[in-house]
């Protein structure tokens, strides 16, 4: 397990999960289906995810980031 992605979340989640279930939903679709397009199976037990995953994961993080500061 590790924790959430999204800035300041402590709930925990499987490994090739990138947040939790809040979280995940704040991302807009298109860019949920980034992630997944670009995810390797496997790569959270070598840690080597591609360059397009991180990529998508970054802009997941902002997407969320950027919804949690339009709330307050």
């Amino acid at each position: 397990m590790h924790k959430c992605h999204a800035q300041g979340c402590i709930v925990e989640v499987p490994p090739k999960m990138l947040m939790c279930r809040r979280h995940w939903f704040m991302v807009p679709k298109p860019l949920r289906e980034e992630v997944w397009r670009t995810y390797r199976p496997g790569q959270e037990i070598d840690k080597s995810p591609t360059a397009e995953y991180m990529l998508a994961q970054g802009a997941a993080v902002s997407a969320v980031e950027q919804r949690e500061a339009e709330r307050r």
